[in-house]
């Protein structure tokens, strides 16, 4: 049992039930049938463990020195091979998992795990960090709306890439001085806490405001709420992060404004157009 506990948690189990989640919504909201609603979810926690698997077995020695006890790998409660088996595992499940939804679909869903995977090596260290989280946030709904069987407007691939660029400097922050110890030198630790605070906030808002914006019309009504309800929760996750710098919390607020605009668009109504 502790060994399972300790898989799950390196698998980033919060951002992997948010991600599906966002998934799974977005295909109801597009009308799939339950088998299509189930191939979008299954693909997308697939990647997201591969993603969180592969992250902790390359990371082991780095989280080690830096004292990550938090960390089931680096503090010796699970094997390092084991994790990195499973993450490998999990990303060839997810490429045929993907092409259940469609040719189109399958290819996406292959090109964000791969950007995804490519950012936990080499790129973390790089200054185009974020790249592979703006590319892999934007294939997100590219892949659930091909599989629907319709064309993602260049409005909803701009609001997964804001939305993915805004989470990357915001899941480097409660690392970002273990990071610098340890050489990684990504956007984020070149902008330094305050900097990639203010770029997180200024890319999570303009994610909501191209949800509200981009389809044709005047904002829906309901634009106001979910913009405040977005404002509360990364209001929220600084608060945390100001009275404990290692805290989760502001990326756990990330994954809660995607869900608010999720939400905020199945209400309004997915207007593709």
């Amino acid at each position: 049992m502790s060994v399972a506990i300790s898989l799950l948690r390196a698998s980033h189990p919060e951002p992997a039930a948010g991600v599906t989640a966002v998934a799974v919504l977005l295909s109801l909201g597009l009308d799939r049938p339950v088998p299509g609603v189930i191939a979008a979810g299954a693909t997308v926690l697939a990647s997201q463990l591969s993603i969180g698997w592969v992250n902790d077995a390359l990371d082991a020695e780095r989280d080690a020195a830096a004292g990550r006890t938090d960390k089931p790998v680096a503090a010796g409660k699970v094997s390092r091979r084991l994790v990195a088996g499973l993450g490998v595992a999990a990303a060839v499940v997810c490429v045929p998992l993907g092409f259940l939804s469609g040719w189109h679909a399958g290819l996406v869903s292959a090109l964000a795990l791969a950007s995804a995977l490519l950012y936990d090596w080499p790129l973390k260290a790089t200054v185009v960090s974020v790249l592979p989280y703006a590319v892999s946030f934007a294939c997100l709904p590219a892949f659930v709306v091909l599989g629907a069987g319709k064309t993602p407007p260049v409005w909803l691939l701009a609001a997964g890439a804001l939305l993915g660029a805004g989470a990357h400097f915001v899941n480097t922050l409660p690392d970002l001085d273990a990071d610098v110890r340890t050489g990684i030198r990504g956007l984020p630790q070149r902008f330094g806490r305050r900097g990639s605070l203010v770029a997180a906030a200024v890319l999570l808002l303009g994610a909501t405001a191209a949800l509200a914006l981009g389809p044709p019309g005047p904002p829906a009504v309901l634009f106001w709420p979910a913009l405040g309800l977005a404002l509360i929760a990364l209001s929220w996750g600084w608060y945390r992060m100001n009275r404990d710098t290692t805290s989760r919390a502001p990326f756990l607020a990330v994954i809660a404004v995607a869900l608010i605009d999720v939400v905020f668009l199945l209400i309004s109504g997915l207007n593709l157009d």
